[in-house]
């Protein structure tokens, strides 16, 4: 099975070709980083215009790098949400009307299932059961996996994502769009232990987390300090910690709880060195395994949404000739494979 998948819910469109039998055979991204940056977020309407503008060429990109013609695709995926509205219709519409044209099955997918998945793209991909540590700039999630499908939610964030908490602290200390990256580039010119942040929601039962007080607490920091590069830095390494310390109690916590001993890291901000650095110290501890995409499959692209989709229409799952895009939509809801290989 040749599967095209597509990815448009936010700020990057990307298009990949997945063989079930040679594997990832070409992918493209785009990053609508500079369409943004001017306003520091992402602005919805444009977002969905600059896919308009590259989903096609991508496609064709895609598919000339993969060496496969548009006759050897057997399925079409695409990103049904959650995400922008607007953004994900852009790719559903054209993902389904691709699929119609050339007569073959398309199938909505998650788009937290993608990155879920994207470890299975790697050399040695981890084994059902595990648990996953979703974080980027819109989700926080400890998720208890025992199949593709088959997926019960243990902590999520009470407000804001930590990837969203990156960004606007990032925006505090007066760093370049995106913001992100940026501040953890910085973290690592500052000095540890300097200043020191609350570990919320870890003194308490429970899994959830809360980011949102930590962005306030290092506008008040910020504000109270002499304002120099340093300090700036040395804000940025304690926020850091942090949110690291943080998500490292939690996955201790669930792992306890489930007695699983494999642990995902998945998501825009599972690129990150600290928090890399710090889970595979609690998983060497722990006895246990952890599993990470690769970091260019750690950011939003078409390739985890191609694995995603060829496992789903494998199983024979597929869409009407109707749209579907689902902005808000719980992994909880997805239908369990009854076979999970």
């Amino acid at each position: 099975m040749i599967v095209l998948g597509i990815e448009t819910s936010c700020d990057e469109t990307g298009v990949a070709i997945y063989d079930s039998a040679r594997g990832l055979l070409g992918d493209a991204l785009y990053s609508q980083i500079d369409v943004h940056a001017k306003y520091g977020g992402v602005v919805p309407e444009l977002a969905s215009r600059d896919h308009v503008r590259k989903l096609l060429p991508m496609v064709d990109q895609a598919i000339d790098k993969s060496g496969v013609s548009k006759n050897d695709i057997t399925g079409v995926a695409y990103t049904a949400g959650p995400g922008l509205v607007g953004a994900l219709l852009v790719g559903a519409t054209a993902g389904r009307c691709m699929a119609w044209t050339w007569g073959v099955p398309a199938i909505g997918i998650h788009h937290m299932e993608g990155h879920l998945l994207a470890p299975m793209l790697e050399v040695d991909p981890p084994g059902f059961p595990f648990l996953a540590l979703l974080v980027s700039g819109g989700h926080t999630l400890l998720v208890e996996v025992t199949g593709i499908g088959a997926y019960r939610v243990l902590g999520d964030s009470v407000d804001d994502a930590v990837g969203e908490a990156f960004d606007k602290t990032a925006t505090v200390l007066g760093l370049s769009y995106p913001g992100g990256p940026a501040l953890a580039a910085l973290a690592l010119q500052g000095v540890a232990g300097r200043f020191t942040f609350p570990r919320p929601m870890t003194n308490r039962p429970g899994l959830d987390f809360s980011f949102s007080g930590l962005k306030t607490f290092a506008l008040n920091t910020w504000r109270e300090s002499d304002q120099t590069d340093q300090d700036r830095a040395d804000i940025a390494r304690a926020f850091e910690d942090a949110v690291v310390d943080t998500m490292v109690i939690k996955c201790r916590r669930a792992l306890a709880q489930t007695g699983l001993q494999t642990l995902v890291i998945a998501g825009g901000v599972g690129a990150n060195v600290r928090l890399r650095e710090r889970l595979g110290e609690l998983m060497t501890t722990e006895g246990g395994r952890v599993c990470y995409p690769r970091p260019a499959f750690c950011t939003d692209n078409g390739a985890m949404i191609a694995y995603a989709g060829y496992r789903r229409l494998q199983a024979g799952q597929h869409e009407s000739l109707s749209i579907k895009a689902t902005p808000r939509w719980s992994l909880e809801e997805l239908p369990v494979l009854e076979t999970n290989l």
